[in-house]
């Protein structure tokens, strides 16, 4: 203990390495750019498709959500969404577990009215998201923001983000990407599915989706990833398979099928037709 004589100031400020004898942690890692760049396919994509070239993606550094990582999944579905900007253009869209947030920025750049991406309200990730919004989308635009969402629970306050920028309630494109390996949540993403979507009118050429693109990155709980579709169908969801893609697995050395790890697929969900 310091005498009479020292300073409150050294008192107040002991050395920490005396208090607290366990080693101090490593540092955080540090967070990594990825770049996507469009792939134009002559007859598929829009007449302004020489607008933007690229999405820079900046991930978190290491999170325990995974959100450090821009999964193959999360590619197939932007290329997807820019070869098909007639599922979302002039409508609302909306992202649950965005991530680095790729595939809704994509939709936003190709012309969505409303954009919304959200993740788990956690601060990293969501200033990661922020960050990526702010280096993509032009502040004149005007059609993104980030929300902390978590899966199952009141949509109230992402409805009044929607209405501020479109006065319109409900989304005519839900996003889930590489989210059904979370098996105990398939409930969960269903339940706000459902709330979130717009109701289909009857003979709309393109009517309100929810698009599930996703990889069996555990293919001996391929059977547990699948049943998110048994539930939709049995809750009245029409389930479609949209794309199938191969990419290089993403870690190599797990165990497992490697191709069966290497394919992303694609499912399209609609509801029935409902009547005024």
């Amino acid at each position: 203990m310091p005498d009479d004589t020292s300073g409150g100031d050294d008192e107040a400020n002991l050395d920490l390495e005396a208090v607290f004898l366990e080693p101090p942690r490593p540092p955080s890692p540090e967070p990594t750019i990825s770049t996507y760049s469009r792939v134009p396919q002559p007859g598929t994509l829009s007449a302004d498709h020489d607008v933007w070239s690229d999405i820079e993606i900046r991930l978190v550094g290491s999170h325990p959500l995974w959100g450090h990582y821009l999964w193959n999944a999360a590619r197939s579905f932007a290329s997807y969404l820019d070869a098909h900007p007639e599922t979302y253009r002039d409508g609302s869209v909306l992202e649950l577990g965005a991530g680095g947030g790729l595939p809704g920025l994509a939709a936003a750049k190709n012309n969505a009215k409303c954009v919304i991406l959200t993740d788990y309200p956690d601060e990293p990730l969501l200033d990661n998201l922020k960050h990526n919004v702010k280096r993509n989308i032009p502040e004149t635009n005007n059609n993104v923001e980030v929300m902390g969402y978590t899966w199952g629970q009141s949509l109230e306050p992402i409805f009044e983000a929607q209405q501020r920028m479109t006065n319109v309630r409900g989304f005519d494109l839900i996003i889930m990407s590489d989210l059904i390996f979370n098996h105990s949540q398939h409930d969960a993403l269903l339940n706000t599915a459902e709330t979130a979507i717009r109701a289909t009118v009857p003979g709309e050429p393109h009517p309100p989706c929810v698009l599930v693109f996703y990889s069996h990155h555990r293919p001996h709980f391929a059977h547990r990833d699948m049943e998110f579709f048994s539930k939709a169908k049995e809750r009245g969801w029409v389930c479609e398979v949209i794309v199938t893609e191969k990419f290089p697995p993403m870690f190599p050395e797990d165990p497992g099928e490697e191709e069966v790890r290497a394919t992303v697929h694609g499912w399209r969900l609609t509801r029935r037709s409902t009547t005024s």
